[in-house]
């Protein structure tokens, strides 16, 4: 049985947090005199000068509907990476604690890890960089206070096998956090769709990648209300700007113009992933669910990298990382910037 508060760090269940001065009242206000605001305006062009919703609850009631989940199931904050930290901050008692990643994945868990002195504990995904019934066992097994499933994974694209996950969410007895950063370029359905029923899930999503919005620096994190709770109670009180909740939400309403953007970079994927593995120096394509490519090059990809940066093309060389020898990972990017990266990879290979 899942226990949250036995999960929870105990200096943090009985903490008294911050209680900004947005949170003292509902409603609208005639005069406020209460947070030592500047009262007269902003310097610039708009107007900045009160604090903003310390609950970001505009936003948070639009996307409800967009998810098809609670307000209370939603934590917005500072990119993922906010949630990420705060997920860290909240479960791992520093010098004590560890937590489980599944490499090759995204950096930030061990960042967080070692930032906050939590232990990192590892497990290979397998060669085709999947779960299998033995990376299974090995996380059941496993003491950890979260585990984090990034799906589509990041550097390699792909969404990991839903049964294992699944497997894992009904017997790890700690967080399991599956990272949905690249969840719209995927066909499979989000985990959201799981919250009733795995109390441990906790989804993370982002408007940095589908949503074009990455300068708005503006995560998501979907769990249950409890959850959710603790998260609110340690984050810092204005995590997320009135600019940054202005343009949300002026997104959310724009869903035409997500789904554009969305379905031509589905196109621009497909084009590489076609015209890629015909250049002599493309040893593999491996197949994609996100906006990138992760690409095995042969003999030598880091000279490849230094070509396309000698060229102005800027792309993330993933050669040391676990299981991604001699790999790059390509973003998909506009249909004049994907033709002079393929030119310049012909160019390469002579």
């Amino acid at each position: 049985m899942f226990n949250l508060d036995s999960l929870v760090r105990p200096n943090l269940r009985d903490m008294k947090p911050y209680s900004s001065a947005r949170d003292e009242f509902q409603g609208e206000a005639q005069v406020m005199l209460d947070a030592n605001e500047n009262s007269l305006g902003s310097a610039g062009p708009d107007q900045f000068n009160r604090y903003p919703d310390p609950q970001q609850r505009a936003v948070k009631q639009e996307l409800a509907q967009l998810k098809a989940v609670r307000p209370e199931q939603i934590f917005l904050g500072n990119g993922s990476d906010e949630a990420i930290d705060l997920l860290v901050r909240l479960t791992c008692v520093p010098g004590q604690d560890s937590l489980l990643i599944l490499p090759p994945t995204y950096g930030m868990y061990e960042v967080a890890a070692n930032l906050n002195d939590v232990r990192v504990e590892r497990l290979q995904l397998t060669p085709d960089f999947q779960l299998s019934p033995e990376i299974v066992a090995g996380v059941l097994a496993s003491d950890a206070k979260i585990v984090w499933l990034c799906s589509p994974n990041n550097p390699t694209g792909n969404l990991l096998h839903a049964e294992y996950m699944e497997e894992i969410l009904r017997g790890f007895h700690g967080l399991v956090v599956v990272d949905e950063a690249y969840a719209d370029f995927a066909a499979a359905p989000s985990w959201t769709t799981h919250l009733a029923e795995f109390p441990n899930l906790v989804v993370l999503q982002t408007f940095s990648k589908a949503w074009g919005l990455a300068g708005l620096r503006l995560g998501m994190a979907f769990a249950s209300p409890e959850i959710i709770g603790y998260l609110n109670k340690i984050k810092p009180p204005y995590n997320v700007s009135e600019a940054t909740q202005r343009f949300a939400l002026q997104a959310l309403r724009d869903a035409d113009r997500f789904e554009a953007l969305r379905q031509q970079l589905l196109v621009g994927r497909d084009w590489l992933a076609e015209r890629l593995p015909a250049l002599p120096i493309v040893a593999e394509v491996f197949p994609s669910d996100a906006n990138f490519l992760l690409v095995r090059f042969h003999p030598d990809a880091t000279a490849v990298y230094d070509f396309l940066v000698a060229r102005g093309i800027i792309v993330r060389n993933r050669t040391t990382q676990p299981g991604c020898a001699g790999t790059l990972r390509l973003t998909v990017g506009t249909p004049a910037e994907n033709e002079l990266l393929l030119q310049a990879l012909r160019e390469f290979a002579g």
